[in-house]
């Protein structure tokens, strides 16, 4: 649906799958101009964005927060406004009444790369203590692809079939993001 006139209710929206029938997110989303909001398993509402590139976020948004995306209801605009934008994801917001999916702490889980050092072990813990600054980079890059490997297998289990292709200079800082 595209609109420029008109706030559409985020109740009025259909829900969509996340990940289609053939494991992707509909490509029909690619470039496109929108809001979108994304929905847990059991359809309970987790996350508002808007993006110039809906595809591209929905793929973060998969990475970063797996077990979190199952549906979305997604209104596309034509034009680029940001203030129509933020009107949309205000207006359904204040309709979903739970304003805490717009705190700073949900919002960083959902649009900032995954620090893998989060998952350190103790062990890892004293080894980067004990490390120069080559040897803490080794370590950081081996959390983040234990955390990287760990995300890819809840995404299998998903039935994800796109491609997940992570930055790999992020990981000697220890963070994930898609590159």
């Amino acid at each position: 649906m595209i609109t420029d006139t008109q706030t559409p209710s985020l109740n009025d929206l259909d829900y969509v799958p996340y990940l289609d029938q053939n494991g992707v997110i509909t490509e029909a989303l690619q470039k496109k101009i929108g809001v979108y909001a994304i929905f847990d398993e059991n359809k309970n509402l987790k996350f508002i964005g808007y993006s110039r590139d809906i595809y591209a976020s929905l793929k973060q948004h998969l990475v970063r927060q797996p077990q979190q995306c199952y549906w979305l209801k997604v209104e596309i605009i034509s034009r680029p406004s940001r203030s129509i934008l933020e009107e949309i994801k205000n207006n359904w917001t204040q309709e979903n009444g739970d304003l805490s999916i717009n705190d700073q702490a949900n919002q960083k889980l959902w649009t900032q790369p995954i620090d893998a050092k989060l998952c350190m072990t103790e062990e890892d813990k004293q080894t980067h203590n004990n490390s120069d600054d080559l040897g803490k980079i080794k370590l950081l890059k081996k959390i983040s692809r234990r955390v990287q490997a760990n995300i890819e297998e809840i995404l299998e289990k998903r039935g994800n079939k796109m491609e997940i292709r992570f930055n790999p200079k992020l990981k000697e800082q220890g963070l994930l993001d898609l590159k």
